[in-house]
Protein backbone atom coordinates (compact mmCIF):
# COMPACT_ATOMS: atom_id res chain seq x y z
CA UNK A 1 0.00 0.00 0.00
CA UNK A 2 0.90 3.62 -0.49
CA UNK A 3 0.89 4.70 2.83
CA UNK A 4 2.69 1.76 4.21
CA UNK A 5 5.71 2.05 1.23
CA UNK A 6 5.50 6.10 2.35
CA UNK A 7 6.00 4.99 6.40
CA UNK A 8 9.24 2.41 4.74
CA UNK A 9 10.57 5.28 3.32
CA UNK A 10 10.73 7.68 6.08
CA UNK A 11 11.79 4.63 7.96
CA UNK A 12 8.84 4.48 10.18
CA UNK A 13 7.07 1.57 11.62
CA UNK A 14 3.62 1.98 10.62
CA UNK A 15 2.44 2.41 13.98
CA UNK A 16 4.41 5.09 13.95
CA UNK A 17 3.14 6.31 10.96
CA UNK A 18 -0.36 6.18 11.65
CA UNK A 19 -0.01 8.13 15.16
CA UNK A 20 1.92 10.93 13.40
CA UNK A 21 -0.42 10.94 10.75
CA UNK A 22 -3.56 11.17 13.16
CA UNK A 23 -1.82 14.35 15.00
CA UNK A 24 -0.96 16.00 11.58
CA UNK A 25 -4.58 15.84 10.88
CA UNK A 26 -5.69 16.81 14.38
CA UNK A 27 -3.15 19.76 14.33
CA UNK A 28 -4.70 20.48 10.71
CA UNK A 29 -8.39 20.65 11.98
CA UNK A 30 -6.96 22.77 14.87
CA UNK A 31 -5.44 25.53 12.45
CA UNK A 32 -7.97 25.58 9.78
CA UNK A 33 -10.91 26.02 12.77
CA UNK A 34 -8.20 28.68 14.56
CA UNK A 35 -8.71 30.60 11.07
CA UNK A 36 -12.13 30.28 10.59
CA UNK A 37 -12.38 31.68 14.20
CA UNK A 38 -10.52 34.77 13.36
CA UNK A 39 -12.61 35.46 10.16
CA UNK A 40 -16.05 35.00 12.42
CA UNK A 41 -14.61 37.29 15.28
CA UNK A 42 -13.48 39.89 12.67
CA UNK A 43 -17.10 40.11 11.52
CA UNK A 44 -18.54 40.17 14.73
CA UNK A 45 -16.77 43.08 15.54
CA UNK A 46 -17.39 44.94 12.27
CA UNK A 47 -21.47 44.22 11.86
CA UNK A 48 -23.60 46.69 13.78
CA UNK A 49 -26.11 45.23 16.19
CA UNK A 50 -28.84 42.93 14.67
CA UNK A 51 -29.60 39.46 13.21
CA UNK A 52 -25.92 39.64 11.31
CA UNK A 53 -23.54 39.93 14.26
CA UNK A 54 -25.91 37.93 16.58
CA UNK A 55 -25.39 34.94 13.82
CA UNK A 56 -21.32 35.74 13.73
CA UNK A 57 -21.48 36.09 17.20
CA UNK A 58 -23.26 31.96 17.53
CA UNK A 59 -20.33 30.69 14.89
CA UNK A 60 -17.38 32.11 16.35
CA UNK A 61 -16.56 29.90 18.87
CA UNK A 62 -17.95 26.47 16.50
CA UNK A 63 -15.41 26.22 13.41
CA UNK A 64 -12.80 24.61 16.25
CA UNK A 65 -14.56 22.16 17.95
CA UNK A 66 -16.52 20.89 15.04
CA UNK A 67 -13.26 20.12 12.46
CA UNK A 68 -11.15 18.62 15.78
CA UNK A 69 -14.74 16.23 15.67
CA UNK A 70 -14.32 15.64 12.04
CA UNK A 71 -10.59 15.18 11.94
CA UNK A 72 -11.18 12.57 14.71
CA UNK A 73 -13.73 10.79 13.11
CA UNK A 74 -11.74 10.62 9.75
CA UNK A 75 -8.65 9.48 11.52
CA UNK A 76 -10.60 6.99 13.97
CA UNK A 77 -12.36 5.39 11.15
CA UNK A 78 -9.39 5.31 7.92
CA UNK A 79 -6.28 4.71 10.26
CA UNK A 80 -5.63 1.30 12.09
CA UNK A 81 -4.11 3.00 15.14
CA UNK A 82 -3.34 1.38 18.59
CA UNK A 83 -6.37 0.41 20.73
CA UNK A 84 -5.10 2.49 23.59
CA UNK A 85 -4.80 5.45 20.97
CA UNK A 86 -8.07 4.52 19.61
CA UNK A 87 -10.20 4.04 22.54
CA UNK A 88 -9.01 7.57 24.17
CA UNK A 89 -9.70 9.16 20.33
CA UNK A 90 -13.12 7.84 20.66
CA UNK A 91 -13.52 9.30 24.58
CA UNK A 92 -12.11 12.32 23.41
CA UNK A 93 -14.79 12.83 19.78
CA UNK A 94 -17.67 12.37 22.47
CA UNK A 95 -16.26 14.53 24.79
CA UNK A 96 -16.29 17.14 22.31
CA UNK A 97 -19.81 15.99 20.79
CA UNK A 98 -21.30 16.64 24.31
CA UNK A 99 -19.48 20.17 24.39
CA UNK A 100 -21.01 21.44 21.55
CA UNK A 101 -24.42 20.11 22.07
CA UNK A 102 -24.05 21.76 25.55
CA UNK A 103 -22.26 25.38 23.95
CA UNK A 104 -24.22 26.46 21.11
CA UNK A 105 -27.67 26.58 23.40
CA UNK A 106 -26.00 28.32 26.55
CA UNK A 107 -24.43 30.54 24.08
CA UNK A 108 -27.23 31.26 22.38
CA UNK A 109 -28.92 32.12 25.56
CA UNK A 110 -26.24 33.95 26.91
CA UNK A 111 -26.36 36.28 24.11
CA UNK A 112 -29.76 36.95 24.85
CA UNK A 113 -29.31 38.31 28.20
CA UNK A 114 -26.60 40.17 26.92
CA UNK A 115 -28.54 41.54 24.50
CA UNK A 116 -31.41 42.26 26.66
CA UNK A 117 -28.52 44.22 28.86
CA UNK A 118 -27.56 46.35 25.81
CA UNK A 119 -31.35 47.20 25.52
CA UNK A 120 -31.65 48.36 29.06
CA UNK A 121 -28.61 49.28 30.82
CA UNK A 122 -30.61 48.80 34.63
CA UNK A 123 -31.17 44.86 34.05
CA UNK A 124 -26.79 44.46 33.47
CA UNK A 125 -27.00 43.95 37.28
CA UNK A 126 -29.14 40.86 36.98
CA UNK A 127 -28.19 39.64 33.33
CA UNK A 128 -24.41 39.32 33.71
CA UNK A 129 -25.43 36.95 36.60
CA UNK A 130 -27.53 35.19 35.31
CA UNK A 131 -25.25 34.54 32.10
CA UNK A 132 -22.76 33.26 34.87
CA UNK A 133 -25.29 30.88 36.21
CA UNK A 134 -26.72 29.53 32.74
CA UNK A 135 -22.79 28.44 32.05
CA UNK A 136 -22.76 26.64 34.96
CA UNK A 137 -25.93 24.67 34.82
CA UNK A 138 -24.80 23.90 31.15
CA UNK A 139 -21.31 22.96 32.44
CA UNK A 140 -23.04 20.78 34.49
CA UNK A 141 -25.13 19.05 32.47
CA UNK A 142 -23.03 18.08 29.83
CA UNK A 143 -20.65 16.64 32.55
CA UNK A 144 -23.51 14.25 33.82
CA UNK A 145 -24.17 13.34 29.94
CA UNK A 146 -20.79 12.55 29.50
CA UNK A 147 -19.94 10.63 32.92
CA UNK A 148 -23.14 8.91 32.24
CA UNK A 149 -21.85 7.95 28.60
CA UNK A 150 -18.70 6.39 29.71
CA UNK A 151 -20.23 4.26 32.54
CA UNK A 152 -19.97 6.58 35.41
CA UNK A 153 -23.21 5.42 37.71
CA UNK A 154 -24.86 8.68 39.21
CA UNK A 155 -27.98 7.03 41.66
CA UNK A 156 -25.34 7.51 44.69
CA UNK A 157 -24.21 11.07 43.53
CA UNK A 158 -28.14 12.49 42.65
CA UNK A 159 -28.88 10.78 46.62
CA UNK A 160 -26.58 12.96 48.32
CA UNK A 161 -27.48 16.11 46.25
CA UNK A 162 -30.93 15.54 47.11
CA UNK A 163 -30.23 15.43 50.72
CA UNK A 164 -28.40 17.60 50.70
CA UNK A 165 -30.00 20.29 49.09
CA UNK A 166 -32.81 20.23 51.53
CA UNK A 167 -30.59 20.82 54.50
CA UNK A 168 -29.17 23.56 52.51
CA UNK A 169 -32.44 24.96 51.47
CA UNK A 170 -33.74 24.98 55.03
CA UNK A 171 -30.88 26.77 56.27
CA UNK A 172 -30.61 29.33 54.05
CA UNK A 173 -34.16 30.06 53.56
CA UNK A 174 -34.22 33.76 54.79
CA UNK A 175 -30.97 33.95 52.58
CA UNK A 176 -32.39 32.72 49.79
CA UNK A 177 -35.49 34.58 50.25
CA UNK A 178 -33.68 37.59 49.67
CA UNK A 179 -31.83 36.69 46.90
CA UNK A 180 -34.98 36.28 44.37
CA UNK A 181 -36.18 39.19 46.29
CA UNK A 182 -33.21 40.96 45.07
CA UNK A 183 -33.55 39.27 41.20
CA UNK A 184 -37.19 40.50 41.43
CA UNK A 185 -36.11 44.02 42.38
CA UNK A 186 -33.45 44.31 39.72
CA UNK A 187 -35.61 42.81 36.74
CA UNK A 188 -38.84 44.83 37.75
CA UNK A 189 -37.29 47.75 38.26
CA UNK A 190 -39.74 49.27 40.64
CA UNK A 191 -36.69 51.29 42.31
CA UNK A 192 -33.39 52.21 40.84
CA UNK A 193 -30.55 53.57 42.29
CA UNK A 194 -30.54 57.40 43.22
CA UNK A 195 -34.35 57.04 43.87
CA UNK A 196 -35.70 58.95 46.67
CA UNK A 197 -38.51 56.63 48.10
CA UNK A 198 -40.84 56.15 50.92
CA UNK A 199 -42.37 52.90 52.48
CA UNK A 200 -45.17 52.18 54.10
CA UNK A 201 -43.55 51.72 57.66
CA UNK A 202 -42.40 55.48 57.15
CA UNK A 203 -38.35 54.53 56.11
CA UNK A 204 -37.20 57.11 53.78
CA UNK A 205 -34.22 58.13 51.71
CA UNK A 206 -32.17 57.58 48.52
CA UNK A 207 -31.19 54.29 47.01
CA UNK A 208 -28.00 54.14 47.29
CA UNK A 209 -27.56 50.28 45.80
CA UNK A 210 -29.79 47.12 45.55
CA UNK A 211 -27.42 44.21 46.43
CA UNK A 212 -28.29 40.23 46.45
CA UNK A 213 -29.46 40.39 50.07
CA UNK A 214 -30.35 43.94 51.42
CA UNK A 215 -31.09 47.50 49.96
CA UNK A 216 -29.23 50.85 51.11
CA UNK A 217 -31.04 53.84 51.70
CA UNK A 218 -29.22 57.35 52.43
CA UNK A 219 -31.74 59.25 54.71
CA UNK A 220 -31.85 63.00 55.06
CA UNK A 221 -29.99 63.10 58.25
CA UNK A 222 -27.52 61.16 56.30
CA UNK A 223 -27.38 58.17 57.61
CA UNK A 224 -28.32 54.55 56.59
CA UNK A 225 -31.31 52.33 56.83
CA UNK A 226 -30.52 48.74 55.36
CA UNK A 227 -33.47 46.96 54.51
CA UNK A 228 -33.73 43.27 53.86
CA UNK A 229 -34.84 42.43 50.08
CA UNK A 230 -37.62 40.36 50.93
CA UNK A 231 -39.15 43.04 53.06
CA UNK A 232 -38.55 45.52 50.29
CA UNK A 233 -40.40 43.55 47.62
CA UNK A 234 -43.28 43.27 49.91
CA UNK A 235 -43.75 46.55 50.91
CA UNK A 236 -45.80 49.79 49.42
CA UNK A 237 -43.59 52.13 47.91
CA UNK A 238 -43.53 55.68 47.11
CA UNK A 239 -41.45 56.59 44.42
CA UNK A 240 -40.72 60.04 44.36
CA UNK A 241 -38.35 59.82 41.33
CA UNK A 242 -40.88 58.20 39.32
CA UNK A 243 -42.34 58.53 36.52
CA UNK A 244 -39.48 61.63 36.97
CA UNK A 245 -37.59 64.08 39.17
CA UNK A 246 -39.99 66.95 39.29
CA UNK A 247 -41.99 66.78 41.94
CA UNK A 248 -44.79 69.61 43.53
CA UNK A 249 -45.06 70.94 46.43
CA UNK A 250 -46.85 73.58 48.88
CA UNK A 251 -46.52 76.41 51.59
CA UNK A 252 -49.76 76.57 53.36
CA UNK A 253 -50.66 80.13 54.70
CA UNK A 254 -53.25 81.40 56.60
CA UNK A 255 -54.92 84.79 56.55
CA UNK A 256 -57.33 86.96 58.90
CA UNK A 257 -61.04 86.13 58.08
CA UNK A 258 -62.25 88.84 55.84
CA UNK A 259 -59.37 89.43 53.56
CA UNK A 260 -59.16 89.60 50.08
CA UNK A 261 -58.54 86.36 48.98
CA UNK A 262 -57.49 87.89 44.86
CA UNK A 263 -55.14 90.00 46.85
CA UNK A 264 -54.10 87.04 48.83
CA UNK A 265 -53.48 84.97 45.66
CA UNK A 266 -51.45 88.11 44.05
CA UNK A 267 -49.09 88.75 47.09
CA UNK A 268 -48.06 84.77 47.33
CA UNK A 269 -48.03 84.68 43.20
CA UNK A 270 -45.49 87.75 43.24
CA UNK A 271 -43.35 85.78 46.43
CA UNK A 272 -42.65 82.75 44.08
CA UNK A 273 -41.95 84.60 40.90
CA UNK A 274 -39.50 87.00 43.28
CA UNK A 275 -37.59 83.77 44.13
CA UNK A 276 -37.62 82.04 40.75
CA UNK A 277 -36.66 85.41 39.37
CA UNK A 278 -33.94 85.26 42.28
CA UNK A 279 -32.47 82.02 40.80
CA UNK A 280 -33.06 79.87 43.88
CA UNK A 281 -31.58 76.85 43.51
CA UNK A 282 -34.46 74.00 43.28
CA UNK A 283 -37.15 75.83 42.37
CA UNK A 284 -38.59 75.65 38.72
CA UNK A 285 -40.18 77.95 36.73
CA UNK A 286 -41.87 75.94 34.54
CA UNK A 287 -45.25 74.97 35.05
CA UNK A 288 -46.11 78.39 36.70
CA UNK A 289 -46.37 78.76 40.77
CA UNK A 290 -50.51 78.53 41.35
CA UNK A 291 -52.53 79.12 44.35
CA UNK A 292 -55.63 77.52 45.34
CA UNK A 293 -58.07 78.36 48.01
CA UNK A 294 -57.13 75.28 49.67
CA UNK A 295 -57.62 73.64 52.62
CA UNK A 296 -60.26 76.76 52.60
CA UNK A 297 -62.10 78.16 55.52
CA UNK A 298 -60.62 77.28 58.95
CA UNK A 299 -61.78 77.92 62.86
CA UNK A 300 -59.84 80.96 62.92
CA UNK A 301 -58.70 81.99 59.07
CA UNK A 302 -58.74 81.84 55.81
CA UNK A 303 -56.43 79.03 54.85
CA UNK A 304 -54.57 79.10 51.21
CA UNK A 305 -51.60 77.03 49.61
CA UNK A 306 -48.92 78.07 47.23
CA UNK A 307 -48.05 75.62 45.05
CA UNK A 308 -44.73 74.95 42.54
CA UNK A 309 -43.05 72.74 41.40
CA UNK A 310 -39.11 71.51 42.63
CA UNK A 311 -36.33 70.01 40.64
CA UNK A 312 -36.59 66.68 43.07
CA UNK A 313 -38.45 65.35 45.79
CA UNK A 314 -35.47 66.75 48.32
CA UNK A 315 -35.44 70.41 46.93
CA UNK A 316 -38.73 70.77 48.46
CA UNK A 317 -37.75 71.65 52.14
CA UNK A 318 -35.07 74.13 51.12
CA UNK A 319 -37.68 76.01 48.64
CA UNK A 320 -40.16 75.88 51.11
CA UNK A 321 -38.34 77.65 53.93
CA UNK A 322 -36.91 80.29 51.30
CA UNK A 323 -40.61 81.06 50.06
CA UNK A 324 -41.65 81.08 54.14
CA UNK A 325 -39.42 83.90 54.59
CA UNK A 326 -40.24 85.70 51.25
CA UNK A 327 -44.17 85.46 52.51
CA UNK A 328 -43.91 86.69 55.97
CA UNK A 329 -42.39 89.85 54.40
CA UNK A 330 -44.92 90.33 51.64
CA UNK A 331 -48.49 90.01 53.47
CA UNK A 332 -47.82 92.67 55.81
CA UNK A 333 -46.50 94.90 53.09
CA UNK A 334 -49.52 94.29 51.26
CA UNK A 335 -52.09 94.93 53.72
CA UNK A 336 -52.69 91.73 54.88
CA UNK A 337 -52.73 90.19 58.13
CA UNK A 338 -51.56 86.26 59.93
CA UNK A 339 -53.77 86.13 62.86
CA UNK A 340 -52.92 84.26 65.51
CA UNK A 341 -54.91 81.10 66.98
CA UNK A 342 -58.32 82.91 68.81
CA UNK A 343 -61.29 81.12 69.99
CA UNK A 344 -64.63 83.21 70.55
CA UNK A 345 -66.30 82.02 73.87
CA UNK A 346 -70.00 82.99 74.05
CA UNK A 347 -71.65 82.81 77.48
CA UNK A 348 -74.69 82.68 79.08
CA UNK A 349 -76.26 85.02 81.87
CA UNK A 350 -75.59 82.65 84.17
CA UNK A 351 -71.86 81.58 83.28
CA UNK A 352 -71.44 85.89 83.31
CA UNK A 353 -72.46 85.46 86.76
CA UNK A 354 -70.68 82.50 88.09
CA UNK A 355 -67.63 84.16 86.80
CA UNK A 356 -68.00 87.89 88.13
CA UNK A 357 -69.56 86.02 91.40
CA UNK A 358 -72.89 87.27 91.64
CA UNK A 359 -74.98 83.81 91.28
CA UNK A 360 -78.48 84.22 92.44
CA UNK A 361 -79.31 81.88 94.98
Amino acid sequence: MAIQELARALHLTNTTFYIVLFAVLIIVSLLVGFVLNRIFHYWTKRLPEGVGKLFFSLLESLPMPLLVIAGLYVGLESLPLPARLDYLGSKLSLALTILVMVYFPAKVVVLGLRRAGQRDPRLLRITQPAALVVRILFAILGTIIFLDNIGVTLTAVWTTLGVGSVAVALALQETLSNFFSGLYLLADGPIGPNDYIKLDSNQEGQVLRIGWRSTTLLTLSNNYVVIPNSTLAKAIITNFSAPEQRTGCSVNVAVAFGTDPRAVEKALLESARDAIRDGLDGLLDLPEPSVSFIPGFGDWSLNFSLNVQVRQYTDQFRVQSELRKRIIGKLPAAGIEMPFPTRTLVLDESARNLLSGGQKT
